[in-house]
Formats: C-alpha cells, structure tokens, sequence
C-alpha cells in the first residue's frame, strides 16, 4: 500500500502507483424504502448506502484454507440465541451449506427481510434486529408479503447486480414507524458423516439502522430492496 511511509523512501515513485482514483470500491450496496398511502401514491422514498454485514455474515465468507490450516470451526447464532457450528472440508462429501428444501416451506435461501423500530449502535454483533416489528394485522404490526429474488444476476455493461425486494402493508389501524431492517436466511448444513442435518435455523446476515425513520400509514404499504452491485 502507498501511503505516508513513502515519503521516508528516498527513490522516486512512479505517479501510477499513487491514488488516480481508480482504486474505488468495487462492491456497493444499497438500501431503498419506497411508502405508499393507502390509495397507492407515493409519499417518500428513502435511499441510503448499506455497509452492515453480520460476524454470521463474515463468518460464512472465511475462506475454506483457514478451516483445514486451522483446524477450527466457526460458531453462528440465530435469531433465537441458538448456536451451530459452520466447518466447511474438503472430500467427496464434505460438509457444507445444503441448498434450501421446499418441504420445510424454505426455497430459497432468503426468508425475509425483517423490519424493526430499534436500533443497535454495533451491526457486526448483531443476531436479531433491536425490536423486530412481527407479521399480522393486529396493533403494531405489519404484514410480510414473501421476499422476492431476480431469477439471475443482473448485467448491464461492465456492472453486475442482484437484488432482494420485500413488500409490507400496514392494517394495524395506526401509523407505523420502521428504524432497522435486516436480512434473514435459513441456514442448513449438510454433513454426509453427521447422523442427521444440522439446522443452524433463521441467522440474520445484514443489519442496517435507517438514517431517517420511515413512517407507514394505516392502509399504505412499504417496499424495500436491498441491491448488490459489483463495479457500479
């Protein structure tokens, strides 16, 4: 990395190996909330950059050489306290992440993005949202309709992007006002020398606090998409 030290390096540095501006991140994402009254106007959008990842997150991104190097495990927690442990191998069934079962009402990964009206000051901790806003009609609640997945990845000239999307619609009878939200999966680990398949359950895997509350009213709806995009 060139950084301040060089100035102690008494030999000239080529001006491609400073900052050009081409070293900007090449992963971004995005949080968008679109409110809409009870007639289906419009009436706020909120746009904020996500940067939240979980440990869940990150531990589920450790390359497989740290786990047969180290000979460790990594712990997840879900959303109820529980806890699994995650230790990827290498063999010809090794154990690893089991692709989602209709059976058990889970197709795909993702089972929610789940809103809250809390706040957590530390997102990489987190394992549940602070105060998680439950799905129904009745006071303080919001109906869930089913996250929905793009069928691919998405490419558009250099960039590549997927997105998640969830809708909610509010017939609590009162206004209600989302703070958090965050993405839920359910994690099954397939193990061939296991006697059953563990099932880590709901892990939340992406926390963000709003940077100004949304307000829902009675009879309106929210929408909110999560959008990953590499070389935006």
């Amino acid at each position: 990395m060139i950084d301040k030290r060089n100035n102690d390096i008494d030999v000239d540095i080529p001006n491609d190996a400073y900052d050009t501006g081409k070293d900007i991140p090449t992963f971004r994402a995005y949080l968008i909330a679109i409110v809409r009254d009870s007639t289906g106007k419009v009436i706020n959008v909120h746009k904020q950059k996500s940067h939240s990842p979980t440990a869940n997150f990150i531990g589920l991104l450790l390359p497989l050489s740290w786990f047969n190097n180290t000979g460790s495990s990594y712990t997840i927690t879900n959303v109820a306290s529980g806890t699994c442990s995650y230790k990827p191998g290498i063999g010809s069934s090794p154990p690893g992440i089991a692709y989602p079962s209709t059976a058990n009402n889970y197709p795909v990964y993702i089972v929610t993005i789940q809103v809250g009206s809390g706040s957590q000051p530390n997102p990489s901790s987190a394992i549940t949202l602070a105060a998680p806003i439950s799905n129904g009609s009745g006071s303080g609640q919001l109906l869930y309709y089913p996250a929905s997945l793009p069928a691919s990845v998405i490419v558009s000239g250099s960039s590549a992007y997927f997105y998640i999307s969830q809708e909610y619609t509010n017939q609590s009878g009162a206004t209600i006002t989302v703070t958090e939200v965050g993405i839920i999966l359910q994690l099954t680990l397939a193990d061939s020398s296991a006697s059953s398949t563990p099932n880590c359950g709901n892990i939340l895997i992406w926390y963000d606090v709003l940077s100004s509350s949304v307000s829902i009213p009675n009879g309106g709806s929210l929408t909110l998409y999560y959008t990953f995009t590499v070389n935006p």
